[in-house]
């Protein structure tokens, strides 16, 4: 598989979600927490586009977008929650929980 064909992920602010650009595959979240928790509710790859680690680069995306803006995350979707984020615990301090609910209301 040449990389060069891997579809772009983009950000789709209006429809909360990060998807590729022909709109297939995405990964929606709903703000919480006054707009500084972002809950990861669904990833939705289709079978067509399966085995080409999609769902895996939606979540970076949506990752990264969070890190960059010192959101948390909620992992709701089983993706995120079962397979992305232990294959990847790099990520894993922008999980929201209590502790940093209080880290970062002390900034």
């Amino acid at each position: 598989m040449a990389t060069e064909n891997k579809p772009k992920i983009v950000w789709n602010e209006g429809r909360h979600r990060f998807e590729t650009e022909d709109h297939e595959a995405f990964i929606e979240y709903k703000m919480m927490s006054n707009g500084t928790v972002m809950d990861l509710v669904r990833t939705y790859v289709p079978s067509s586009k399966g085995g080409l680690g999609l769902a895996s680069r939606l979540c970076v995306s949506a990752f990264e977008h969070a890190s960059s803006r010192s959101f948390s995350i909620v992992p709701t979707c089983s993706y995120v929650s079962e397979t992305f984020l232990p294959r990847n615990p790099s990520w894993k301090h922008l999980v929201y929980s209590e502790e940093s609910k209080i880290l970062k209301s002390n900034i």
